[in-house]
């Protein structure tokens, strides 16, 4: 028990700058590129709208929940079928904050496969889409609220001036994108110690490191709801247990982009046949790019830098506080609500002293 709470902690010791750092960008983006913005720019139709929808995606602080309703709202604007998937593609599957934690716990090869991957992903999704479903009309359904995330723009958000978008920037970013993801950053990083502890690395050689290998993957993530960030370090104790790199990258795939949530709404906005081809282009694109992955590894002799699985090493006192501070921000998702609630219930001698109040 002991190690796997050290193991625990160590991760979150690891992760902890790049997450804050990651956050705070997710809240300049958010920011830069408000949700009017993004549906402007998709109108267009063919491919132009396609490439354009995976770009503008990709960077967006968005996690599986919340790229439903931006989505939707998306398509009802006039965005194409094949621009609306390639949304839901690009947006999950990356982000500043998964990138800048990739760098931190799998070293710069993840940090650039990771992007690009899903950026080809998100575009063979679009494309696919278009070409086997030429219904281009935009559903008439209102955009859905998700459980965790809301695609809804602050009002007079374009007026606020330097200062005021920065304050902004920072409250959504240490605000509703923590809220957003820390259930599943904590799933993740546990999920992470106890592979890393427990998991011996004969339980995954067995699966080899080829196709065989990310097939597994692709069953394992394919039903998952995790987010890009909580999928990070899963990878990384995946790589320590033995799964090859190009397996890993298939997992970090499929499953932010493929999870059940997201595969219903597919069906019931844009129709069976998107789903079956948003699928099809999402697995055999992580696929190939895993196999690629795999064979960039072996061609130029790349070794794994997994800095997280490091034992012994002796954190900074500056990693150590950035540490305190998540785990802080984390701790107030949960306790806030409980705190809000404990001010809002009178006393009990409150009420009691009212109805005495009464009667007499």
């Amino acid at each position: 028990m002991l190690n796997l709470l050290d193991s625990f902690w160590n991760l979150v010791i690891e992760s902890a700058p790049w997450l804050l750092l990651g956050y705070f960008l997710a809240g300049v983006i958010k920011q830069l590129l408000p949700t009017s913005l993004v549906e402007s720019q998709l109108s267009s139709p063919g491919i132009v709208s396609i490439v354009k929808a995976a770009l503008i995606g990709a960077p967006l602080p968005l996690c599986s929940c919340g790229v439903i309703p931006t989505a939707l709202a998306v398509r009802k604007a006039g965005a194409s079928k094949g621009a609306t998937a390639a949304f839901l593609v690009a947006t999950p599957e990356t982000g500043v904050d998964s990138v800048s934690f990739s760098y931190a716990v799998l070293g710069p090869v993840f940090a650039i496969a990771r992007p690009i991957s899903a950026l080809v992903s998100a575009v063979v999704a679009g494309i696919m889409v278009s070409s086997l479903d030429k219904d281009e009309n935009p559903s008439e359904a209102e955009p859905l609220e998700s459980s965790c995330c809301s695609s809804k723009q602050a009002p007079a958000e374009a007026e606020l001036n330097f200062g005021a978008k920065l304050i902004a920037s920072v409250k959504y970013g240490y605000g509703r994108m923590i809220s957003d993801t820390a259930k599943w950053l904590l799933i993740g990083l546990v999920g992470a110690a106890i592979v890393t502890t427990f998991v011996p690395q004969s339980f995954f050689l067995q699966w080899g490191d080829g196709l065989l290998a990310m097939i597994v993957m692709v069953i394992v993530g394919l039903p998952m709801y995790i987010c890009a960030t909580a999928s990070t370090p899963v990878a990384a104790s995946l790589l320590f247990a033995g799964v090859s790199p190009g397996a890993a990258l298939v997992f970090m795939l499929t499953g932010p982009a493929t999870n059940i949530a997201t595969m219903g709404v597919i069906k019931d906005q844009l129709g069976t046949r998107a789903l079956a081809a948003y699928l099809v282009s999402v697995i055999g694109t992580a696929i190939i790019c895993g196999l690629l992955l795999n064979l960039a590894y072996q061609q130029f002799g790349w070794s794994l830098q997994l800095s997280m699985m490091e034992h012994g090493e002796i954190f900074p006192v500056w990693r150590q506080i950035a540490a305190i501070v998540l785990a802080a921000l984390v701790a107030r998702v949960y306790v806030q609500p409980l705190f809000d609630k404990f001010k809002k219930e009178p006393p009990a001698n409150a009420s009691e002293e009212t109805t005495a109040s009464q009667l007499g």
